[in-house]
């Protein structure tokens, strides 16, 4: 096999450590740059808070360390560190596809006008289950037993794992020796549980679970139990007539049955705080007033902190440009005190662009979506991809994509991802371009006043939308109404 030798042009698209740490400062939201400048500082030891006012007097262009200095006694991976690095994490991100870039999701629950809802969480699901595991009389053993069967219960409060798997996991793991009868004892008693349902194998079992604690409630809830027995599936799929016929039920039992069962609650560890999820009270990144018609944005005070260069560590360095006799320690010490100073102006400058990135943007998307957030009438947001935004303020589709992410805005009408504001852009037959979020409200709002005991098909929805001049086709209001999370017709009906 012959070797040869050639010249070869090749693009190469590197970062330099200032770009990698806007990056990742641009994708978090205020509630956790806070925490990250606390960690900077503590790695950091020249940074510090600031005072209101301070100016900061280090000057670079009066240091007499010069670079060849620098270069004679450079600590080992100083240079190298970001030359191959893999630049393929900051530049694409997420799931949801918004034009021609994507945008991540986020767990806060929302309302159907995009609104998101706080949340407040006292106590982790965990910590309840663990709370209430301590009031049984439990020897160490059994202890040990129930603290496995709580681990394995999934977000929802549901324990999915096979008895015989946790057997062996408590065998293996923990050389705890157990049976299959010994922990099916304990999952009847962790069932007792608040709330109701939790540690059931499947739905049905978490909705039966539920129902038991309500049999002094009267002989609906009896009725409501023979129907999750006996015709689960029917009941799943709506056949409600198969329902009636095999239990001989009249309209008004077989309605009094079904309002008890939609009652429950089919994720019993869903509602509790999740420390993985980490839900706290959403805090806005940006707040916009409507004053007499302008519009006034400003970003909230904690994505501004005030930093400095340590004032001991420029003492330092003053020290080391008095001194007459400079050996090699004395270099290699200054050398690490310029990277610290370094690294900590990277991150002040990092943190003041952050700044005005997050404002750029802001101001943009609420410039471009002006009658929105006058009004707050979804029917007036108009078509922005982040393109858009990209071109207004001349930033990179990624860094738009990165400000849209884990972001939140308040304004008089709500709070709101940044997400909710880009939509793709939908004609109607004068060949207007509409937002897609004004045709998904208005769907909403067909869905919403229909008969539910006859509801409106996606072939009738689509006629309505042509009547209302959307050009839209079946398959298109079929997957808004997806992403609307609204079931099918069928599924819709009420007796």
């Amino acid at each position: 096999m012959a070797l040869s030798q050639g010249l070869y042009q090749k693009q190469l698209q590197k970062l330099s450590p200032q770009q990698i740490q806007l990056m990742k400062l641009l994708q978090i939201p205020t509630v956790q740059l806070e925490e990250r400048i606390k960690e900077e500082m503590e790695e950091n030891p020249a940074l510090e808070p600031g005072e209101e006012g301070h100016e900061d007097e280090y000057d670079e262009s009066k240091d007499e360390f010069k670079e060849t200095e620098e270069e004679e006694f450079e600590l080992d991976g100083s240079t190298d560190e970001y030359e191959n690095i893999d630049i393929s994490e900051y530049v694409s991100d997420g799931d949801d596809e918004i034009g021609d870039y994507k945008l991540r999701d986020e767990n806060y629950p929302e309302l159907d006008d995009g609104r998101v809802i706080p949340i407040k969480v006292e106590m982790g699901f965990n910590e309840l289950m663990l709370e209430q595991l301590s009031m049984l009389n439990l020897d160490e053993h059994e202890q040990k037993v129930a603290e496995q069967l709580l681990g394995s219960l999934d977000d929802d409060g549901y324990l999915r794992r096979d008895i015989i798997a946790i057997v062996d996991d408590l065998a293996f793991r923990q050389n705890i020796i157990s049976t299959e009868e010994e922990v099916a004892k304990l999952i009847l008693q962790i069932q007792q549980f608040d709330p109701p349902g939790v540690a059931a194998r499947n739905l049905q079992e978490c909705l039966l679970l539920q129902l038991e604690r309500k049999l002094s409630d009267g002989i609906h809830v009896q009725t409501a139990m023979k129907v999750l027995e006996k015709y689960f599936d029917e009941f799943t799929k709506k056949h409600y007539e198969k329902i009636q016929r095999g239990l001989g039920l009249s309209d008004e039992q077989l309605k009094e049955a079904i309002n008890q069962i939609v009652k429950l609650n089919p994720k019993p560890g869903g509602n509790i705080g999740d420390s993985h999820k980490g839900e706290t009270y959403i805090t806005p990144d940006f707040f916009i007033l409507n004053n007499n018609g302008k519009l006034e944005l400003t970003l909230n005070s904690k994505n501004a902190p005030d930093l400095r260069i340590s004032e001991g560590f420029k003492e330092m360095l003053k020290d080391y440009d008095r001194g007459s006799k400079r050996d090699k320690r004395q270099k290699e010490a200054v050398l690490f005190i310029k990277q610290k100073i370094d690294a900590a102006k990277w991150f002040i400058d990092a943190i003041k662009q952050r700044h005005n990135t997050l404002m750029n943007t802001m101001e943009a998307i609420m410039t471009y979506q002006y009658d929105f957030f006058v009004s707050g009438d979804v029917t007036e947001m108009r078509p922005m991809i982040l393109k858009d935004i990209a071109e207004k303020t001349y930033l990179d589709i990624s860094t738009v994509s990165r400000v849209a992410n884990s972001k939140f805005v308040q304004t008089e009408f709500g709070t709101y991802r940044l997400k909710f504001f880009f939509s793709e852009s939908l004609q109607t037959d004068s060949g207007e371009e509409v937002s897609t979020r004004e045709v998904k409200k208005i769907l909403s709002d067909l869905i919403e006043g229909e008969n539910k005991k006859r509801p409106l098909s996606d072939e009738r929805l689509t006629e309505l939308l042509i009547e209302k001049k959307y050009n839209i086709a079946r398959r298109t209001v079929a997957k808004y109404r997806e992403q609307l999370n609204i079931s099918v017709a069928r599924l819709r009906k009420e007796l």
